[in-house]
């Protein structure tokens, strides 16, 4: 859990109530401002161990709608609306162009797009979705899991409530995609996703979010975008492998690759220094 003075606003955006949770900057001459997107299933917490290593960063995060504090969108649950939402949001705190856009898987796909829409100082992409979900090595856990979704959305609402916050399901996701052997960092992955994972709004929502989560990719919208952009990936991660992440980086117009050995898509709870070194590294040198 970050440890930095934390502020929260309630935004109204295409329907939803939005919580957006704020972390200035305890230095006297702040580095820059971070407009941060979580990924599928998380809210704000998920980014907390890389806000809490970027202390001379501002760092605002919402709640995606529909996710942790932030009430369902009037619209579907898509990256066009996610995109949509954070682009009036950014209008709304006025937000310019010195701002550095951050996303985290599925936050990599709604950064993206969002940064064909308005313009930002830099992109900033941890574990960005480099291959389509359905073509690759994991298509049949993401089809399994999209008829999982898809079916518990049509059950009776307490039954499919009650199966997708199951602890099972949770703890299951938690132990596939967590590559660490060390049992403190493999409970705290854990503890994490009991914590914040059931915090969606309704099985519809979820539903519609993890049908664009396995949609899209990142390279869909790259050569569009001209702002520096940094690339974090696990090297064994399951959507994204190294070499559709090379593909991607050079599909960016400006873009640099960094790679983390022994992580998956987790980088963010496991490999939370690395990444935030790397952030850290990456901004110091176009401030330079």
């Amino acid at each position: 859990m970050s440890l930095r003075e934390v502020l929260v606003s309630t935004h109204h955006h295409q329907g939803s109530t939005m919580k957006v949770f704020s972390y200035p900057s305890p230095s006297a001459t702040p580095a820059g401002v971070i407009l941060a997107v979580h990924g599928f299933r998380g809210d704000h917490h998920g980014l907390d161990r890389i806000t809490g290593l970027l202390p001379e960063y501002t760092v605002i995060v919402p709640d995606l709608p529909g996710f942790g504090s932030s009430t369902a969108m009037k619209r579907e649950h898509d990256v066009q609306g996610y995109a949509t939402v954070l682009d009036l949001l950014c209008r709304e705190l006025d937000l310019g162009n010195h701002v550095i856009l951050l996303g985290h898987s599925f936050g990599s796909l709604v950064a993206a797009k969002l940064a064909t829409l308005r313009e930002f100082a830099a992109l900033v992409l941890l574990n960005p979705i480099s291959e389509p979900p359905l073509e690759s090595s994991q298509w049949l856990a993401a089809s399994g899991a999209g008829l999982f979704y898809s079916v518990c959305a049509r059950m009776p609402s307490r039954i499919g409530e009650r199966i997708l916050r199951s602890q099972l399901i949770t703890d299951a996701m938690s132990a596939f995609m967590t590559k660490s052997r060390d049992p403190l960092v493999r409970r705290y992955v854990r503890d994490q996703h009991r914590a914040y994972f059931s915090g969606f709004s309704n099985r519809q929502t979820l539903s519609e979010a993890y049908r664009a989560s396995i949609s899209h990719t990142v390279q869909q919208w790259a050569p569009e975008i001209a702002e520096p952009v940094l690339m974090v990936g696990g090297e064994k991660d399951e959507m994204g492998s190294p070499a559709t992440q090379e593909q991607l980086r050079a599909s960016f117009p400006d873009a640099e690759l960094v790679m983390l050995p022994e992580v998956g898509h987790l980088i963010h709870y496991e490999k939370a220094g690395e990444t935030a070194a790397a952030v850290r590294c990456f901004l110091q040198r176009l401030r330079s």
